[in-house]
């Protein structure tokens, strides 16, 4: 990877070795960011590849224009949400494409951005919007939302223990109009002390669960995953790669069943369902960071990558 990317992708070769591109193909960076995965993907499947770059962040997309720049018509972006695949590939007048990406969760560049509110390290507001026209932040939802709904996505998306406890710590301390305050309320209530002697910041998990719930991610992953796999051409392949539990959880479930040709209940003498795979599992078990690139790059420790081929 270049030094002058604006950021640096994770799993990088291995993303470009699990989509293999070829000149000529037709590939997808569903959530491009800087476009560090992008250009690889390019660099690889010169000189007549091509390839859409989808994400809904402007600022992103401004910065990947730009780094981008050199590949001309080889490349498209445009802003919308990979869950838009479908309709933009038809508009563009693509082929079902050779490979597709999706680099799940916020960015590097997001969480080095204080006033986007991803990160609790330097003070910000509280919004944590992938897109900045989204009509709910997460002030909304830490100063609007009830204590039981609070508590209760913070153990859902954030499993976090101390849901109840930091739930109704907020709720006691509103307005929370800042990242660092936010951060403060839930290292009193969960009792740990901000520093180094804990692995993880203990507003970790919080603040994970705002941001999933205020981009609804869950659900975005969940409907998004079909339909990436329906643009892939026979043989194309998906690559996800997911920085926590939950979404890995539903990538790995996803690839499991559609592996299968039936999905009756085990007991079932006769099969009933009519299921028939759609895809391979190229990976059973995600492929993660080595500890070099750990090192290099300490975000990418929790990164696990699901790789998965389209069948006829």
């Amino acid at each position: 990877m270049d030094s002058k990317a604006p950021h640096q992708p994770v799993l990088y070769q291995a993303i470009i070795h699990a989509l293999q591109p070829t000149s000529p193909g037709f590939y997808v960076d569903g959530t491009v960011g800087a476009g560090g995965h992008a250009r690889g993907i390019l660099e690889a499947c010169a000189p007549e590849g091509r390839l859409l770059g989808l994400d809904v962040d402007p600022h992103a997309l401004a910065l990947c224009r730009e780094f981008l720049a050199p590949y001309g018509e080889r490349v498209r972006l445009v802003q919308a949400s990979y869950l838009s695949l479908d309709s933009v590939l038809e508009g563009l007048g693509w082929p079902p494409v050779n490979g597709i990406v999706l680099d799940l969760g916020a960015s590097s560049m997001q969480f080095d951005t204080p006033e986007r509110g991803f990160s609790f390290i330097k003070d910000g507001p509280l919004d944590m919007r992938f897109d900045p026209d989204l009509p709910v932040s997460a002030a909304d939802l830490v100063n609007g939302w009830a204590e039981s709904d609070l508590a209760d996505i913070l153990f859902r998306y954030g499993e976090e223990p101390a849901a109840r406890r930091i739930a109704q710590a907020i709720v006691q301390a509103r307005p929370v109009t800042g990242t660092r305050q936010l951060a403060e309320i839930v290292a009193r209530a969960v009792k740990k002390p901000i520093g180094r002697v804990h692995r993880i910041h203990p507003a970790t998990r919080t603040f994970q669960a705002l941001r999933i719930a205020v981009n609804d991610e869950v659900e975005t992953i969940r409907k998004a995953l079909p339909k990436a796999m329906n643009a892939l051409a026979p043989g194309g392949r998906l690559a996800v790669i997911a920085f926590h539990s939950l979404e890995d959880r539903l990538v790995k479930e996803y690839f499991r069943l559609e592996s299968r040709d039936c999905i009756c209940p085990p007991r079932q003498p006769v099969c009933t369902c009519g299921h028939v795979a759609t895809l391979k599992e190229i990976t059973r078990k995600p492929i993660v960071p080595d500890d070099a690139e750990i090192q290099a790059n300490p975000r990418a420790r929790s990164a696990k990558l699901r790789i998965a081929e389209k069948v006829n």
